[in-house]
């Protein structure tokens, strides 16, 4: 292994090694450093979906036994995304089974055994640097991973609600067309009904005082 120093030149590609393994995660990280990349960390899936969207890197090296989201969906997710990086499976021997087939449900370049050598990264670069595959196992995302949360598409602001009609200001109820052969009376409006109370007591009035001064002529207590 050559001389491992920190890169920084700026046009340096980026490589996102996601390993909670601490040792594993080093060597990786040294790996790549003499290969002249910028490495960045990280040790759980869900931050490793935030950090893919952050940095947009040229790689991703990615365990498959991670907490919080497992590599096979934290990939998933990853492409589902979009971008151009390629990323690469890492996982021990027990798990060799789960990493091919996860490696091509996510249309992963490669997938290498831990540890991870430095002739096993060679092996494989020609591959890592090649095209990248389709990843088939976006269609069964939300099966594998029912409770992630999807974002809404903006569909823009809400038309504001239509403003509701004031006290009084309702119009008049009319007649209803017949139900089932029987009329239907539609409520009087209670302007309509005031009126017509008002109008009764008002010349009902006026006939108790015409009656009350006609008696009272005529039993003379009035003068004539």
């Amino acid at each position: 292994m050559g001389l491992v120093t920190e890169v920084e030149d700026e046009t340096a590609p980026t490589v996102l090694v996601v390993d909670n393994n601490p040792m594993s995660s080093m060597r990786l990280a040294n790996l790549f450093k003499t290969r002249n990349f910028v490495v960045e960390h990280c040790e759980d899936g869900d931050k490793a979906v935030d950090e893919y969207i952050r940095l947009d890197p040229e790689l991703v090296i990615l365990s498959l036994d991670i907490p919080s989201l497992d590599g096979h969906l934290a990939a998933l997710e990853m492409r589902e995304h979009g971008g151009e990086s390629r990323i690469v499976f890492v996982a021990p021997s027990r798990m060799a089974e789960v990493a091919a087939n996860a490696a091509y449900s996510a249309g992963a370049v490669a997938w290498l055994q831990k540890p991870v050598s430095s002739e096993s990264l060679e092996a494989a670069w020609a591959r890592i640097l090649g095209p990248i595959p389709a990843a088939p196992g976006l269609e069964d995302l939300d099966e594998l991973y029912p409770d992630r949360v999807q974002i809404e598409e903006d569909t823009g602001p809400m038309a504001a609600p239509l403003p509701l009609p004031l006290p009084g200001q309702l119009p008049p109820l009319t007649s209803l067309p017949p139900l089932g052969g029987l009329p239907v009376i539609a409520p009087v409006a209670p302007a309509t009904k005031s009126k017509g109370k008002g109008r009764l007591l008002l010349l009902t009035l006026l006939a108790l005082v015409a009656g009350g001064l006609g008696y009272a002529y005529q039993q003379g207590l009035l003068p004539i």
